[in-house]
């Protein structure tokens, strides 16, 4: 219903005046975010086999989940600036390429700092992915509506991964072996580039100034030294040297982004205006609390399945359904219903079902009929909050920003949710090494997790907009 107003002159939209691109474009632009949700959760129930083969320990399991996400959350905020700046389809067709590679790559590594080193390497792949596929469809979808179930059609089969990594992962690993496990990404990858070198249209790209790299510096320092220090804690100490200075350069990190940012203005790699919309911050600080829970949750589960209750890898992966499954075809609805009721109610239904989900299961972590009873119960309340909420966060934040800065929005709530995700495996970590059995921690485990997810519930239903989203001006 907006009229077009004067400076949407240089968006390279013109060919699709309908705000109905082709269908098959959506699927290869989604089909790149598959494979980035795909290498972390295909990976949770193959860590065990990764520990035998390469005599790895805890700390170097959390290294292999992290290492991924510390870059992927790092550098989204970047990537969604190169995004803006270079227009989404050139830096989404140079992620596809560098992810092809680099997932082949991994599938030979022989050691622990290889792979590691590999995985950090694939998470700045996988954040040139994720902003750029978002800001091709904002671009390309210019009513609303349309961009509104455009954005939950994304979700919905984006959310296919996230019931696809556990159990292809776990009959990858019990009849290939682990390293299979990244080489399906190598077709995946290959698809999604012809599809988007065919079909996909130039984005608008917004003239800013030169890349903010002590906002990017010291953005990863903070992350990457808090996560080390969570990480090294527990088996080296906590009044290790190496341990302290990880958390004060953490500090010294942090306080630099936000006087750093704050001078920046526009040209920040995060302007500080986009804090100016409640939704926006609501969104992010609820994407963040997400993620702890989903991916810590994934890291527990997946070790407490094999170790305390005997799983295998495929056993495993099919433990999981009942959390996988809804995310594969809830989202539709939930696009739906947001683009109704707006993104508040879906959101915090979402929250509270994973928080219940989550905390339901925590004292009944024996292998007796009805505790296994109660775990799948748990698991499909969780799967079905994360079905609701993580779709109405992504309208949410679209919502609440203008077009232009489609790229940076997208970057900065994927970029909150991976922190949450990196923090999640890390602080869970922590309370595994500090309790006496795998059960035990795994029950701590998951009241820390129903209770963040709890906060997020609040967070989403005091934060986000409850009408109809309409553009941002």
């Amino acid at each position: 219903m907006a009229t077009q107003a004067e400076p949407q002159r240089a968006s390279v939209t013109e060919e699709e005046p309908t705000g109905k691109p082709s269908r098959t474009l959506l699927v290869g632009l989604s089909l790149g975010y598959f494979m980035v949700l795909l290498d972390m959760t295909i990976v949770s129930v193959a860590l065990p086999a990764i520990s035998r083969d390469l005599h790895i320990g805890l700390s170097g399991l959390q290294w292999v989940t992290n290492g991924y996400t510390i870059t992927f959350a790092a550098l989204l905020l970047t990537a969604g600036w190169l995004s803006d700046r270079y227009g989404g389809r050139r830096i989404f067709l140079w992620g596809l390429v560098a992810f092809g590679v680099l997932s082949g790559v991994s599938a030979a590594a022989t050691t622990l700092n290889a792979l590691v080193v590999l995985r950090l390497a694939l998470g700045v792949a996988g954040a040139l992915l994720l902003p750029a596929s978002l800001a091709v469809i904002t671009n390309a979808y210019t009513d609303a509506a349309e961009r509104a179930r455009a954005v939950g059609s994304w979700a919905a089969i984006t959310g296919a991964a996230l019931a696809a990594g556990p159990l292809v992962g776990g009959v990858l690993t019990d009849t290939v072996g682990w390293r299979a496990i990244f080489l399906i990404n190598v077709p995946l990858a290959v698809i999604s580039l012809v599809i988007t070198l065919r079909l996909a249209p130039e984005t608008a790209r917004k003239q800013r100034s030169g890349l903010d790299l002590i906002g990017q510096l010291s953005g990863v320092t903070a992350l990457a030294a808090l996560v080390y220090g969570l990480i090294e804690g527990p088996s080296k100490g906590w009044s290790d040297g190496g341990v302290l200075i990880a958390f004060a350069l953490t500090a010294i990190a942090v306080v630099t982004f936000l006087v750093t940012e704050s001078r920046a203005g526009d040209a920040a790699m995060l302007p500080l205006r986009m804090f100016r919309s409640r939704s926006f911050s609501a969104a992010l600080a609820a994407g963040l609390l997400a993620n702890f829970g989903l991916s810590g949750l994934l890291f527990v589960l997946s070790l407490f399945f094999q170790d305390s209750r005997g799983y295998s890898s495929f056993a495993a992966g099919l433990a999981f359904l009942p959390l996988t499954l809804p995310t594969a075809f809830n989202p539709i609805y939930t696009g739906r219903l947001v683009g109704r009721i707006g993104p508040r109610r879906p959101a915090t239904i979402g929250f509270v079902l994973m928080g219940i989900g989550a905390l339901l299961q925590a004292p009944f972590t024996g292998n007796s009929g009805f505790d296994l009873a109660v775990t799948v119960v748990g698991l499909l309340a969780f799967g079905f909050g994360i079905s609701f909420a993580l779709p109405a966060l992504v309208a949410g934040m679209a919502s609440s920003i203008p077009v232009d800065l489609a790229g940076i929005g997208a970057g900065s709530l994927n970029s909150a949710r991976q922190v949450g995700a990196s923090l999640g495996v890390a602080a869970f970590g922590v309370i595994l090494n500090l309790s006496p059995t795998n059960a035990d921690g795994t029950r701590w485990a998951l009241v820390a997790a129903g209770a963040a997810l709890l906060i997020g519930a609040v967070i989403a239903g005091t934060g986000l907009r409850g009408k109809s989203p309409s553009p941002a001006r």
